[in-house]
């Protein structure tokens, strides 16, 4: 008996079977090696769908990785277990993340996953705002040391992941550890090549119909006209919503919403039929704008929200300006010499722009190494305007979806055909099974 039983294990040694013993695969064990390690404080919380356990950590991350002396910070992420050797979902969040959630791509794949809060943003900030240390290799590195210190733990294949600027996040950790996951998955993010990137002017000028390109600019013609009695009455509703406007005049923030319209209009992926008339009351004008664009965004507690944001567009990311041209006649606060720009520095700082060095450089690296990527992208969307556009000599997937937006280029909103070309390039990079949504 001893002896057949020798042969089969023999056999199945021959075959490619790893028949090294499973240790640790309970949630108890991921708790304890948690426990074990140094600079990391966590609790228990409840589990999403489809999880058996989930804790939220804090990892203490040095704010300059080559000169940890510099000081430290504690950065929050969220851990969601279903088994050790499945594949990993590193979940890159461009901002805040205050809650666990389950993210598409791992219920896809049927995998652990890691959602990592970006430095600078929710609870993840140092004691004293200091924005020197708040860069795009900075960011990689505190990602990179969560991946090799779960990695310890999560043993199966890793992949990163991220929406909107948490889909930069991903393009750019590619590009500084590119050993560290075995595919990467950003939607519908940018890589903006300048402070304002001409190809967003471009896509508003030709995406859609004409007709419905003119509907969108005589809405901003209609309010720009009517501009005392809009004001007046936006002026009511941002009282009424409590907003208040110091970083910018409320005459200021009207202009800049109505210039980002047509941007919002597009890259929320708004219907065109429902675009009232330009000689329609003007409060049904108004109703559909701020339903589209709005005060909010440029109020105060806009500012403040985004002031990371703005400050990273302002030195690295690029991003975007407004054609002011059109309405050169009806704009009163805004600057008409030059496009207005989105970039809102906090507290007015002037802050030195690389020129774009390091994104041009991630996107020609990407072009010619950047393998294993699936860019899904909705062909509505005016950030597709600066998304990595298709190269056919790299082994990666291209996804443009029709009709579809920045809330709406998802997984679940491909063909099934679409769907299995994803699940096949993932099976074939990963080289283990896609065993959650993506298998049915």
């Amino acid at each position: 008996m001893i002896q057949r039983l020798y042969l089969v294990l023999s056999m199945l040694v021959l075959l490619g079977f790893d028949l090294t013993p499973v240790q640790g695969q309970s949630p108890a064990d991921c708790e304890d090696f948690l426990f074990d390690l140094s600079d990391v404080r966590f609790y228990e919380i409840a589990a999403p769908t489809g999880y058996e356990a989930a804790w939220e950590v804090h990892i203490r991350q040095p704010l300059d990785h080559q000169n940890p002396s510099e000081g430290a910070f504690w950065q929050r992420l969220f851990v969601s277990h279903v088994d050790r050797g499945r594949p990993t979902v590193l979940v890159t969040e461009g901002y805040d993340r205050g809650r666990n959630y389950p993210s598409e791509l791992a219920t896809a794949i049927g995998a652990n996953q890691v959602i990592v809060e970006h430095r600078y943003y929710g609870a993840s900030v140092p004691d004293s705002i200091d924005y020197r240390y708040l860069n795009i290799k900075q960011a990689a590195a505190d990602l990179h040391r969560i991946r090799t210190v779960l990695g310890d733990y999560f043993h199966g294949p890793w992949v990163a992941s991220g929406i909107s600027k948490g889909g930069q996040t991903t393009i750019f950790y590619r590009y500084f550890y590119p050993d560290d996951v075995s595919a990467s998955v950003p939607y519908v993010a940018p890589v903006n090549l300048s402070l304002e990137d001409g190809r967003i002017y471009d896509f508003l000028n030709e995406v859609g119909s004409r007709s419905c390109r003119n509907r969108i600019e005589a809405i901003q013609n209609r309010i720009l006209q009517d501009y005392e009695e809009s004001l007046l009455r936006l002026r009511w509703h941002a009282k009424g919503e409590g907003l208040r406007f110091n970083y910018l005049t409320v005459e200021e923030a009207f202009e800049y919403a109505v210039l980002e319209y047509p941007f919002s209009f597009w890259q929320w992926g708004s219907d065109c039929e429902d675009i009232p008339k330009a000689n329609a009351e003007l409060d049904v004008i108004l109703d559909h704008f701020l339903d589209v664009s709005g005060l909010g965004f440029f109020s105060d507690s806009g500012m403040e929200d985004y002031a990371s944001h703005y400050y990273q567009c302002a030195v690295e990311y690029g991003y975007y300006g407004y054609e002011s041209a059109p309405f050169k006649e009806l704009l009163r606060a805004l600057p008409t010499d030059s496009n207005p720009s989105a970039i809102f520095t906090p507290n007015h700082m002037d802050v030195p722009y690389d020129g774009g060095i390091l994104a041009k450089t991630v996107y020609d690296w990407i072009q010619a190494n950047g393998d294993e990527f699936i860019y899904i992208n909705g062909a509505l969307d005016t950030w597709s305007a600066t998304a990595m556009q298709e190269n056919p000599e790299r082994d990666a997937l291209y996804f443009f979806l029709e009709g579809e937006s920045h809330g709406t280029a998802r997984l679940r909103n491909m063909t099934a055909e679409q769907r299995s070309e994803v699940k096949a390039a993932l099976e074939r990079w990963l080289e283990v099974p896609v065993t959650g949504d993506l298998s049915e």
